[in-house]
């Protein structure tokens, strides 16, 4: 029987679904939210590739850069009048400063668990909360990019 495979930002999504509401109700430690981090960024990463394929394939670049950061900042310098993407991008390159910076954790183990990094100067509180919206906006990057790329 023949089954239909999700593209890969999808199984990214599912995955780091998973660790938002079910790894992270059950533990609440930073670890966890630093991998749901890490998974918000594949899905990104896979994002952008069908971006850029979608654009090689209609003659608008030649090649796609091999490092992800670099793909990235093409998809943003192409698509720099449109403002949600902009938007979207710069979550992503908050996500990758995020994942390398060094991190605190605080109250972990309880229900306000908060993963604290120092992103350009400033403290970034990362609680279960800011997960979700994080959460939200790459499924919604996702969304926009299989409407305005497939």
């Amino acid at each position: 029987m023949y089954q239909e495979t999700q593209p890969e930002e999808f199984e990214e999504l599912k995955r780091a679904e998973h660790l938002l509401f079910v790894s992270l109700k059950y533990t609440k430690t930073t670890d966890v939210m630093k991998n749901l981090i890490r998974r918000l960024i594949n899905a990104y990463d896979y994002a952008v590739i069908k971006a850029l394929t979608r654009m090689k394939e209609k003659g608008r670049i030649k090649d796609i850069p091999l490092s992800p950061l670099s793909r990235a900042e093409l998809l943003r310098d192409l698509t720099k009048k449109d403002a949600d993407m902009i938007d979207f991008l710069n979550l992503y390159f908050m996500f990758r400063r995020v994942d390398r910076a060094e991190y605190t954790k605080k109250e972990e183990f309880r229900k306000n668990v908060t993963l604290t990094v120092m992103d350009e100067g400033e403290f970034i509180e990362i609680k279960i909360d800011t997960l979700r919206e994080y959460f939200n906006k790459t499924k919604g990057f996702i969304n926009y990019i299989k409407e305005n790329f497939s």
